[in-house]
């Protein structure tokens, strides 16, 4: 190589240095994701093995893929964030045939320069070792060539299959080939249909052909285990988790300052995803809710494509995702920046309830607390108002629960019994009057819901969403401001 064509590769190789370094910092370290993994095999019975799988690539159009999102409990134990991949946990330490002794496997997707041209650089084998602190990592080609014998298990733990997993001819050892692959090591299609829940995979000895040892196979261990650890934060945890709210709290701020009636869902939508990037959050944490007027009475309502808010209430349900972890933060403001006296009713209501659910997120209380402190504020405010006749007719305007875990999901999983330290939960009562009701015409089409994330403590409960006004005279008082978008305007297309 030539003096010239050495420096430019020396150029070129700090560029790619500084280019893989740039990046943010404070992702889950690996130490956490081994404590987890140590954690779970605390739980695992006697002599079993638990498998668990990457999320697949799902298809948009032809040949483009929606943006891939790791499987949260595999991203939880492991940190690895591509496709094509399957991690394997041991209750006890088994030496493979290559004489190593191990207590986890993690098989990665084969590092490919021509693949990587295309969809981004690979960790494989080495990579995995050296970001994510595993000692033993193979390719997922590895785990097609049957080497871990399943039969010698008394219980194989994983989750039940779903059929959303496309064969990726293009990529070798793709996740339905690792799927397929498991399935028929432990037999799976024979015994699930021959065997009710549980079923049991009959290992035969090679000499006799009698079956010498029954082995479990458990799809719902696993499933609890993982929501027993899950819904307990740790410190790492809730700094991502509370990253995310406050820049969902921010967003919120921002479209107060900037909401006016001229403006359409999906813009509002745009205003609060601007803020989310512009504080680093690479994604949102579901698809963004924007319902103006009878629209937020649809409680998953994503199309966000009425052209003008009008003087209706917004009903803004958004969260951003920051390192994985979600913000689940919901407000209600006036359009024009001032709530008429029916608005005000209804929204004050909620105001109540919420401030009661949240003051009932006491270690120990049961999960259901803040929904019967919620629901009965609401059900004596709506009998009062005349919309409701009693508090079985009240249900009908507050169909939804008070409460759930956030983290990795915005559903995150949990065992849902008492309140205990460190659990992050929404409080989120609404009311909704949807058009045609039985009810006076001037509630129809009024929608409010406020949604707070609160983190449990020993000192009671915290709101990580507080940053974003939440009473009626706070919205209206910040809608006052003049919002930085007031002077960006784009020229008119025809």
């Amino acid at each position: 190589m030539t003096f010239k064509l050495c420096i430019i590769a020396v150029i070129f190789s700090a560029a790619n240095l500084f280019a893989q370094n740039n990046k943010p910092t404070d992702y889950l370290s690996p130490q956490f994701h081994k404590e987890k993994r140590d954690a779970f095999r605390l739980k695992m019975p006697k002599n079993s093995v638990a498998v668990f799988f990457s999320n697949p690539l799902r298809n948009r159009a032809n040949d483009v893929d929606f943006i891939f999102h790791q499987d949260p409990d595999y991203y939880y134990l492991t940190g690895y964030n591509e496709p094509n991949a399957v991690l394997v946990l041991f209750s006890e330490k088994q030496t493979l045939s290559d004489g190593t002794s191990t207590n986890e496997i993690l098989y990665v997707q084969e590092k490919n320069s021509r693949r990587e041209q295309w969809t981004g650089i690979r960790l494989g084998v080495e990579g995995a070792k050296k970001e994510l602190g595993f000692a033993v990592v193979k390719n997922g080609s590895d785990f097609l060539k049957a080497q871990i014998t399943f039969g010698k298990f008394d219980t194989i733990l994983f989750k039940e299959f779903q059929n959303d997993v496309r064969d990726e001819k293009s990529e070798a050892a793709n996740l339905y080939q690792l799927i397929s692959a498991f399935k028929a090591q432990i037999d799976f299609d024979k015994e699930s249909n021959a065997q009710n829940d549980p079923a049991e995979l009959k290992t035969v000895s090679p000499t006799t052909s009698t079956p010498v040892r029954k082995t479990k196979l458990d799809t719902k261990s696993m499933l609890n285990f993982m929501a027993a650890m899950r819904e307990i934060k740790t410190d790492e945890e809730i700094k991502l988790i509370t990253k995310a709210v406050r820049i969902s709290a921010m967003g919120q701020r921002e479209i107060m300052k900037a909401m006016h009636p001229g403006m359409s869902e999906m813009e509002v939508q745009g205003v609060h995803e601007y803020v989310y990037k512009k504080y680093g959050s690479e994604y949102e944490g579901y698809p963004s809710i924007v319902g103006a007027g009878n629209n937020g009475c649809v409680l998953h309502y994503i199309e966000n494509t009425k052209l003008k808010v009008e003087n209706d209430l917004v009903l803004m349900d958004l969260g951003a995702e920051y390192h994985g972890y979600t913000a689940d933060v919901t407000r209600t403001i006036p359009a024009n920046g001032k709530f008429s006296t029916e608005q005000q009713l209804i929204y004050d209501l909620v105001f109540q309830a919420q401030e009661a659910g949240i003051a009932a997120v006491q270690l120990g209380n049961s999960f259901n607390a803040p929904d019967a402190a919620a629901r009965n504020v609401i059900t004596e405010g709506l009998v009062r108002l005349g919309i409701a006749k009693s508090a079985m007719d009240a249900r009908r305007f507050f169909p939804h629960g008070t409460s759930h875990h956030i983290g990795l999901d915005v559903h995150d999983p949990g065992t849902y019994q008492a309140f205990k330290p460190n659990m992050i939960v929404t409080v989120e009562p609404g009311i909704y009057i949807p058009i045609g009701s039985d009810c006076d015409k001037k509630w129809w089409g009024i929608a409010v819901r406020i949604e707070d994330d609160i983190l449990t403590t020993t000192k009671g409960p915290i709101n990580l969403s507080a940053e974003a006004p939440r009473s009626s005279s706070e919205i209206e008082k910040l809608m006052l401001e003049k919002s930085i978008l007031d002077s960006f305007l784009l020229p008119k297309l025809d």
